[in-house]
């Protein structure tokens, strides 16, 4: 049987395309799995929604995670992999073949980023440090009440909402206020309501940054609001002055203790309208389950913590030894300059 010419290179063109794809599939599979990176450090990427495949390959090629697009794109298609490209923000390190960067993002191992809330700030605070993450989306819709959102480590990743990240914090205040209410110590408790208790804990959290004196002196305040005395606490008197807005930039003064504010618990009775501050945790354990005892009073000791006191004549001592040591520090620091 006699061919023609055009049907034999016909055939041998079909017969090199069919001995060629297992070749090329060969080929693809073996330089998979190999390093393509011609970066030595870590390389981010974003990758936005609805990115394509092909997109996606030259995007991590002009980035340095790979060196050939195409062998990226070929080997994603010829996997007949169902898996779909997530979007997000990526992180590659140069030991990772094209295999393994293309499992990383059909995996959505995408850049984990943390946000730490100290306890202690206000609210302002918190969307100020929310409003300087460029990666995250949106404005806050509403500013939430002061000392509603839980001071923690917060996880987030590109793309994700500011107001979102409101949320959760406003929630894990919510859950763990239900939780401590339900476990508070029930004898020689004068706050009522959990709203109260987080005023208080606010103060106590801008009073001592001291673990072991929170219980103290939240016992003291308690004591005081049972007897109807002002609880004459500075940090509410720089809440008047700022409104949280901004740390307050020198000392209090004798007449700004005087000022007209419903904050400055040295002019009113009782706690104020609304928390100072967003307390943690452990200020909130502290004023519903406080130190049972007679004291009144307290004033720094110059070594960080406070000196506690029954009476006023106790305290005046402290007070005295206070303002001694006060001028001890000023006088040397005179020497040195």
């Amino acid at each position: 049987m006699i061919i023609s010419a055009k049907k034999f290179f016909s055939r041998l063109i079909l017969l090199s395309c069919f001995l060629a794809v297992p070749f090329l599939c060969f080929y693809i599979s073996s330089h998979y799995s190999v390093k393509t990176s011609v970066q030595t450090d870590p390389v981010t990427v974003v990758i936005k929604s609805g990115t394509s495949s092909y997109d996606i390959a030259n995007q991590l090629a002009d980035a340095g995670v790979i060196q050939h697009p195409w062998l990226f794109f070929a080997g994603y298609w010829l996997t007949g992999s169902k898996k779909p490209l997530i979007a997000g923000e990526y992180s590659f390190n140069q030991s990772e073949s094209c295999w393994e960067v293309l499992q990383h993002i059909q995996a959505g191992r995408v850049v984990i980023r943390k946000l730490t809330v100290p306890e202690g700030w206000t609210v302002g605070q918190v969307m100020v440090a929310l409003q300087q993450i460029d990666c995250l989306t949106g404005q806050i819709t509403k500013e939430p009440p002061e000392g509603s959102l839980l001071p923690d480590t917060y996880l987030y990743v590109y793309g994700d909402s500011r107001q979102e990240i409101i949320n959760r914090m406003m929630m894990a205040m919510s859950q763990q206020l239900k939780q401590l209410w339900a476990q508070r110590q029930s004898d020689n408790l004068n706050v009522q309501t959990p709203e109260a208790a987080v005023v208080l804990a606010s103060i106590v959290e801008k009073e001592t940054g001291i673990p072991e004196e929170r219980a103290r002196i939240a016992g003291v305040f308690l004591n005081r609001l049972r007897l109807g005395m002002p609880l004459q606490s500075d940090p509410t008197v720089i809440y008047a002055l700022t409104l949280g807005k901004k740390p307050l930039d020198r000392s209090l003064t004798r007449g700004d203790l005087s000022i007209n504010s419903v904050y400055n618990t040295y002019k009113i009775n009782g706690l104020p309208p609304h928390p100072i501050a967003c307390p943690g945790i452990q200020a909130l354990k502290a004023v519903l389950n406080p130190v049972l005892s007679r004291d009144l009073y307290f004033v720094a000791n110059g070594t960080g913590g406070h000196s506690f006191s029954e009476t006023l004549e106790q305290h005046n001592h402290y007070v005295s030894k206070w303002r001694q040591f006060n001028r001890q520090i000023i006088n040397a620091n005179a020497k040195k300059s």
